[in-house]
């Protein structure tokens, strides 16, 4: 049987790069936000490549359950899932027999990066509020606290961080294979991955850490201080 393994992470979090030191592994196969479709459906925002995104999936989320749970000759399924795709009161109970990490990053490199890449951005834009809401939902439909990564400490010390994660996980550590990978794109990644994915498609492996903190203005410096308080809820409970 498939082991699946849920990665929640909010945008700008390395949250691909995961993707790809997972996807690194010959066990294991991984899909790229599966829900993208459904949250633009429902919420109506206006994203690069909108069209293209809602072709490519099942547009409900009865649908999205259905595929991710298809049978695979995989030993390990890696879901790269974002938390703002999960609004408030949708039914979780698909996740009670996955396993789950979350992926933490600091508000203001967040935010510091989303900006690169959008005009404008917002507290559900980021997802962190959303993240530490899921974080406490999951716990309580699994009965387990799920880990908690810091992307920082990924960056610092990627065998580490990892060989820790896949321990909390009670899967096999897979010696060299998911701190490397080949470089360009994937036969698995989102139709968005022109628009994102440019940095992950030329790497092959983790970059290093950010030497300086983000500079941001008076009004994203207010938005990152809002979700200090969820962010540092779960990094509470991060491996260290």
């Amino acid at each position: 049987m498939t082991v699946r393994i849920a990665g929640w992470s909010g945008p700008r979090n390395i949250s691909t790069a995961m993707m790809r030191s997972w996807d690194s592994r010959p066990d294991c196969v991984v899909v790229d936000e599966p829900f993208y479709a459904c949250y633009l459906l429902e919420s109506g925002a206006d994203h690069p490549v909108r069209d293209d995104i809602i072709a490519s999936q099942p547009g409900t989320r009865a649908g999205v359950v259905d595929a991710l749970s298809a049978q695979s000759s995989a030993a390990l399924q890696y879901e790269k899932h974002m938390t703002h795709h999960m609004p408030r009161g949708v039914d979780l109970s698909w996740t009670r027999h996955l396993k789950h990490v979350f992926l933490i990053r600091s508000p203001e490199r967040v935010i510091a990066s989303y900006r690169q890449k959008m005009p404008s951005v917002s507290a559900e834009d980021i997802g962190i509020i959303r993240q530490c809401e899921l974080f406490d939902e999951i716990t309580a439909i699994t009965g387990e606290r799920p880990p908690v990564v810091d992307s920082l400490d990924i960056l610092n010390n990627p065998a580490h961080m990892l060989r820790q994660l896949c321990a909390a996980l009670d899967v096999p550590w897979c010696e060299g294979a998911m701190t490397q990978w080949k470089v360009g794109r994937r036969p698995t990644d989102g139709v968005w991955a022109s628009h994102w994915y440019g940095a992950v498609e030329s790497s092959t492996q983790f970059s290093l850490p950010p030497s300086s903190a983000p500079q941001l203005d008076e009004t994203d410096r207010a938005l990152a201080a809002d979700m200090m308080v969820q962010y540092e809820a779960m990094a509470a409970f991060k491996l260290s």
